[in-house]
C-alpha cells in the first residue's frame, strides 16, 4: 500500500478529505438552475477524463488523506463506462457515494452494492409530475419517484435534494416534510445559488429562516427536533417527532458554512476547484497526461482557498452577478 502523505490543509487549517468527482457534463434532465436554457458548450470527448485517469487522480488524493469520494455529474449514470469507473474506485480505501437524478438508477443496484456504495443522493425538486416536467423539461417523474422507493427497499441510505425557488416549488416545503413521515429518507432543502446562465436573483432564494418559519407554522416546538450535525456537515438537520425520516437545510446563500469545509471538486475535464464558487481552476488532467507531479499543483490549489465563498465575504459581493459569470454553470462543475 502506498504510504500516506501529509493531509491537504489550507491556510485556515481546514482538512480536505472529501473529493467530489464529476464524471460527465451531460444529463438526461435540463433543470434550469443547473443548466442554462440554451445549454452549455460541452467539452470534446478527448478533453474528458477516462476511467483510468479518474482512478489515477483519485488514488493520488487518497494518498493525501481523502477518505470519501462522491460521484456526480451532470448525471453520472449516463457514462457508458460507469461500471468500470465504479469497479476501479471501489479498490480504494474510501467511502464511495453517488449523486443521481435516479432516472435509470434501478439498472445499477447490484453494481453499487458490489462497490459498497451505501448512500445515494437523489435530486428531486417537486412531488408533482406536471411541475417536474416544468422544472426538468422531461416526463420522468414516475420513473424517478418509483426508483426512490426501490432504493429504500434495496437498503440504500437515501437523501433527497430539493433546490427551493420562489414562485416554483416553495409551496411544497410541508409536502416534502410530510413525505418523511412514513419514509426513512433525509429530505434536504437547498437554497437556490447563483451560477453562470441560471438566471439567479436573490429574491428567488428561499432562505433558511423562511423554511423554518414554514415548518414552525405547521408543527409545534416540541415536535421539531434539532438533530446533531455530523462533522463538516453542510446541512442543519431536523426531524419531526414520530417521523421515520428527517429533513435538513443547506443554507449556502444566507448562512454559509465555509469554516467547516472539507470539500474538493474535480470536474469531468480534469480541472480542480477548491470552492464551488471559485473562478480559478487547476488542470490536473493535462498534468497527468504530461506525466507531471500532481502534488504541488494540488497543494497550491488548496492553499489558495479563500476563507469564505471564494472571497465573496459579504452578501453584497455574493449577490453581484458579475462575480459568478466567469464561473462555470452548475452542470459542468458537478453537484
Amino acid at each position: 500500500m502506498d504510504q500516506l502523505k501529509s493531509p491537504l490543509i489550507d491556510s485556515f487549517d481546514r482538512h480536505h478529505n472529501y473529493l467530489r468527482i464529476s464524471l460527465t457534463e451531460r444529463c438526461n434532465l435540463r433543470c434550469s438552475y443547473c443548466m442554462p436554457v440554451d445549454g452549455v458548450q460541452l467539452s470534446p470527448a478527448e478533453h474528458l477524463m477516462n476511467a483510468s485517469e479518474i482512478f489515477s487522480i483519485a488514488k493520488t488524493f487518497v494518498k493525501f488523506g481523502v477518505t470519501k469520494i462522491r460521484l456526480t455529474g451532470g448525471e453520472p449514470l449516463v457514462r457508458k463506462d460507469f461500471q468500470r469507473i465504479l469497479e476501479l474506485l471501489s479498490t480504494l480505501d474510501v467511502e464511495l457515494s453517488l449523486t443521481s437524478n435516479a432516472v435509470s438508477i434501478d439498472r445499477h443496484f447490484q453494481q453499487l452494492k458490489k462497490a459498497r456504495v451505501k448512500t445515494i443522493n437523489i435530486s428531486l425538486d417537486t412531488l408533482n409530475a406536471e411541475r417536474f416536467h416544468d422544472i426538468t423539461f422531461r416526463n420522468y417523474f414516475n420513473r424517478v419517484y418509483q426508483n426512490i422507493f426501490k432504493l429504500i427497499e434495496e437498503g440504500f441510505i437515501v437523501k433527497i435534494n430539493a433546490v427551493l425557488m420562489r414562485g416554483v416549488n416553495e409551496d411544497e416545503i410541508l409536502d416534502f416534510i410530510a413525505f418523511t413521515k412514513d419514509q426513512p429518507v433525509a429530505f434536504r432543502f437547498i437554497e437556490f445559488m447563483p451560477f453562470d446562465g441560471n438566471q439567479w436573483k436573490r429574491e428567488k432564494t428561499v432562505s433558511y429562516q423562511e423554511i423554518m418559519e414554514k415548518v414552525q407554522s405547521a408543527y409545534s416546538t416540541d415536535q421539531i427536533i434539532r438533530l446533531q450535525d455530523a462533522p463538516n456537515d453542510t446541512s442543519k438537520n431536523y426531524a419531526i417527532k414520530g417521523h421515520k425520516g428527517t429533513f435538513a437545510i443547506i443554507s449556502t446563500v444566507t448562512n454559509p458554512f465555509c469554516d467547516q469545509c472539507n470539500r474538493i471538486r474535480l470536474t469531468a475535464n480534469g480541472k480542480l476547484k477548491n470552492c464551488l464558487f471559485s473562478q480559478k481552476e487547476n488542470d490536473l488532467l493535462t498534468a497527468l497526461r504530461n506525466k507531471e507531479d500532481l502534488e504541488p499543483i494540488i497543494r497550491q490549489n488548496i492553499n489558495k482557498k479563500f476563507e469564505i465563498r471564494s472571497g465573496m465575504r459579504s452578501p453584497e459581493l455574493f449577490e453581484d452577478l458579475k462575480h459568478h459569470q466567469q464561473n462555470r454553470s452548475m452542470i459542468t462543475i458537478g453537484g
